[in-house]
């Protein structure tokens, strides 16, 4: 894949679709990030900008790297003219199914006919998702994995109809930003989901249960069976709303076993959502 020539658009410019799309910007793409709130975009901006630059002190990342990354990278909230000529379209917005079916109802209009349209779920229906298109033979999930800078992953999901050609663009493509990939066949929770949620979820039970406490699960974790992050200082990354939505959604389709515990219930409903918002399991106001 001639990174030079293609065009990349990014839907949903939170902590993932601004991730991906300077990953896709750092391979050498024309990456567009969309998002129909303009001060999400310029704070995505803005985020992205601060990370290359500590980047670039620690010596991670050439200076020269971080000017093409950057050079490569538009913002928009325009759909029409961010889909013009785009050869690749992922999907990166709130995990609600009802938002990612309203917005792949309206792309095809915009898109290019041969572009590819991936999904970033991270454990809702490809196939579903792929109903919402005149061709859900173009749809697959593409999983990547927060930070998306760093961690090497992608999940390459196939619907029910997603067709060869496109696992086979969608393969080529994830080389071409330098990811590895493994390829899944739909099901709730993919792989790498199914099993965090499980693990994130028996933390809190314990947590709850007064087992241990939250720092030392997480340290029990990380020494003990040599996960680079404990459950909880996941959870706390990537939003314990988005989790809590995940196990449910597992809940509904796998059964008891995904029930979500009624601490992390709490935790949610008073705003304890994690790193974004200052407190989650552990209180970052205080430098956690």
């Amino acid at each position: 894949m001639a990174n030079e020539t293609r065009r990349v658009v990014v839907a949903g410019s939170g902590t993932m679709g601004s991730g991906i799309a300077q990953v896709a910007a750092g391979a050498g793409f024309s990456a567009i990030l969309y998002d129909i709130a303009p001060e999400q975009l310029e704070r995505a901006l803005q985020s992205i900008a601060h990370g290359l630059d500590r980047a670039v002190a620690r010596g991670r990342v050439d200076a020269s790297a971080k000017d093409a990354t950057l050079n490569n990278l538009e913002t928009t909230s325009d759909l029409s003219s961010a889909c013009k000529d785009a050869e690749v379209f992922i999907e990166a917005i709130p995990e609600r199914i009802e938002l990612k079916l309203e917005l792949f109802g309206r792309i095809e209009e915009h898109l290019p006919p041969r572009a590819l349209v991936a999904t970033n779920t991270s454990a809702l229906s490809v196939t579903e998702l792929a109903g919402a298109l005149k061709n859900p033979a173009r749809c697959i999930g593409l999983h990547f994995f927060n930070p998306v800078h760093r961690l090497k992953l992608v999940e390459v999901v196939r619907g029910l109809q997603t067709s060869d050609e496109t696992n086979r663009i969608a393969l080529e493509f994830c080389r071409a930003i330098g990811k590895e990939t493994v390829e899944v066949n739909e099901a709730p929770g993919f792989v790498t989901t199914r099993v965090n949620a499980l693990i994130g979820n028996e933390a809190f039970r314990m947590l709850q249960e007064g087992v241990a406490s939250a720092r030392d699960i997480d340290k029990a974790l990380k020494l003990g069976l040599n996960h680079p992050m404990g459950p909880f200082e996941l959870v706390d990354l990537v939003g314990l709303d988005t989790r809590l939505s995940i196990l449910r959604f597992l809940h509904e389709a796998l059964g008891e076993r995904f029930r979500p515990t009624y601490l992390q219930e709490q935790y949610v409903k008073s705003g304890r959502l994690g790193k974004k918002a200052g407190r989650g399991v552990y209180d970052y106001s205080e430098g956690d």
